[in-house]
């Protein structure tokens, strides 16, 4: 998965974010799949051991373990037929990266269509990174993901129109596996249909608006729902409120901002949706029991 240096971007917070490398795919198509195995390039001349994002979905299937990874500020650690899934925009770190073993895919947004892009549920950021499928469910896997990795290998036989369909029927067949797994290891299956949508809606205007709004009346508002339906969809989707949820995205924009620039805390709360200080520092101890001087401190 490596990177060219001129295509890195900084998003302004610090934190390095790599794009999705369509010029190292074959055929250029947008996904790669192989082996993850000592001495892979992920990111050409750049530390991955440091916090940074990617643009691009990461599926990582290991064969060996344990590994720790943190992605978004909480360590998982990972074991032999286990899966971490990370999305587009989250900040992760690798440990080492001699003891990362198994299957690597990457995709870039938009190589799927709309509908399977839902039907797989590719931005269900409620949904924990780290997947343990069982005996069954992992030799569904591996087998959809080794069927993907020989076509997406075959450039020959097929002309690149119909080879970069085939790409795409076996890569939602897989994707399709990781989502039921993903969905049922968080229970999130209850009134999937209209949680899902209701609380995709909700998602993505909190992704736009946390910064500014803090309100679950006026994202209800905005959004056409009853307070009771969106509370309803978003405790199915993640077993808490719309207002936790809230809370939790504006934590870990602070924390990201807190850990990766030098920002004063005061502008930090500005960029948070907190003109006082005051009033931010007191939001951040009691979400995490530290003040946001303290939480700076620690990383240092």
């Amino acid at each position: 998965m490596a990177d060219r240096s001129t295509q890195d971007a900084d998003t302004g917070d610090g934190i390095r974010t790599f794009p999705f490398p369509v010029d190292l795919s074959v055929c250029g198509v947008g996904m790669q799949v192989g082996p993850m195995e000592p001495g892979r390039t992920w990111h050409a001349n750049e530390a991955i051991e440091r916090v940074h994002r990617i643009d691009f979905h990461v599926v990582m299937l290991f064969g060996d373990g344990p590994v720790r990874h943190m992605v978004d500020f909480t360590e998982y650690e990972v074991s032999a037929g286990e899966l971490l899934w990370i999305r587009p925009g989250q900040v992760h770190r690798f440990s080492s990266t001699e003891a990362y073993r198994g299957t690597v895919l990457i995709m870039q947004p938009g190589f799927l269509p709309r509908a399977t892009v839902e039907s797989t549920g590719l931005y269900r950021y409620d949904l924990p990174p780290l997947l343990r499928p069982d005996p069954a469910q992992l030799a569904g896997l591996k087998a959809a993901l080794a069927q993907l990795e020989r076509e997406y290998v075959d450039s020959t036989t097929l002309p690149l129109s119909l080879h970069t369909s085939v790409l795409r029927h076996s890569l939602t067949a897989f994707l399709l596996r990781l989502a039921h797994l993903a969905a049922s290891s968080a229970d999130a299956a209850r009134d999937r249909d209209q949680a899902d949508t209701t609380f995709t809606r909700f998602r993505e205007a909190v992704e736009k608006g946390f910064a500014t709004n803090h309100s679950v009346s006026a994202y209800a508002d905005a959004l056409g729902y009853s307070r009771r339906t969106l509370v309803r969809a978003v405790r199915a989707a993640t077993g808490e409120t719309p207002k936790g949820f809230i809370d939790k995205r504006v934590v870990l924009e602070a924390k990201r901002l807190l850990a990766h620039t030098d920002m004063p805390i005061g502008r930090i709360g500005v960029s948070v949706g907190f003109p006082d200080a005051a009033n931010f520092t007191k939001f951040f101890h009691q979400h995490t029991g530290v003040a946001p001087a303290a939480f700076r401190a620690e990383l240092h």
